[in-house]
């Protein structure tokens, strides 16, 4: 049975996802991997990403055109369609999830861990403050995985956005902390694809050298698309771009869950 781990690293650039985490970059030199580039949807803001990666839609169509929108996604998307599909869900990931996909305004105490078989996530750690340790936050994950073997488990982690608006992305901090990511990723990768799963890295948008993101340059929308199937083929480095778009209707594939009318973009395919 198929199931699908998607890493939405938030403000994970392509140029610095490709330069600087190297066992990434192993398994796509090796062609155990394939990357992809995304020229991200606009605006290049995290809560409207979030919503566009996840229902398949612009933000224009979906609504939630600014991180200051505080509700629930009124369209179909990849939790709810899993969900009412009869698979299992979970994230470990920023608060504005559960706000998007479980309960809106967010408690930081009833909301933080659910385990709940009526909710969209059903199984959810959160977290809200921005500089929460990425390493904690995959070991979150890595215990959702052994507990509950979701069909569909959302990763988040902060750290590359945090290091980018603190910093800058031209500083050693943000390209440091790619290659932290990637060391404290690479054996959950291996673990997660000898599990049978399909893991997607990727970014909701880029940042440029003032820590700034939610306009139209390069630096602020072009995010990488990692791609890591179970079999341990790739195709390498990837000469064509693809959509944020592709990303809701390629997942409900996948999982062989009927892809809903609104999702309009054709998923990859894979070998």
């Amino acid at each position: 049975m198929n199931k699908v781990i998607l890493i939405l690293s938030d403000a994970l650039r392509y140029d610095v996802a490709k330069d600087n985490m190297g066992f990434l970059g192993h398994l796509v030199e090796t062609k155990q991997a394939s990357l992809y580039k995304i020229i991200g949807e606009l605006p290049s803001m995290s809560r409207p990403m979030y919503e566009t990666i996840h229902t398949g839609l612009p933000s224009s169509e979906h609504g939630i055109v600014a991180n200051s929108i505080v509700r629930l996604s009124n369209q179909p998307n990849i939790f709810r369609s899993v969900k009412d599909a009869g698979k299992v869900t979970a994230a470990a990931a920023y608060y504005w999830y559960s706000e998007l996909y479980n309960r809106a305004p967010y408690d930081r105490i009833d909301d933080k861990e659910t385990d709940e078989d009526s909710l969209n996530i059903q199984h959810g750690r959160f977290y809200t403050e921005d500089d929460y340790p990425d390493v904690e936050l995959f070991a979150s994950a890595a215990h959702l995985v052994r507990k509950f073997s979701p069909d569909y488990l959302l990763l988040h982690p902060m750290g590359m956005d945090y290091h980018g608006e603190t910093f800058g992305s031209d500083s050693k901090e943000y390209r440091n902390h790619a290659i932290y990511q990637d060391s404290k990723l690479a054996p959950l990768l291996m673990e997660w694809r000898e599990r049978g799963c399909t893991i997607f890295v990727t970014g909701d948008h880029g940042i440029n050298a003032d820590g700034a993101h939610g306009g139209t340059t390069h630096q602020q929308r072009t995010v990488p698309f990692f791609v890591i199937q179970p079999s341990g083929r790739g195709r390498g480095e990837v000469d064509e771009s693809m959509s944020h778009l592709q990303i809701a209707p390629t997942i409900l594939k996948l999982l062989d869950i009927q892809i809903p009318a609104t999702m309009k973009q054709k998923p990859l395919a894979f070998d």
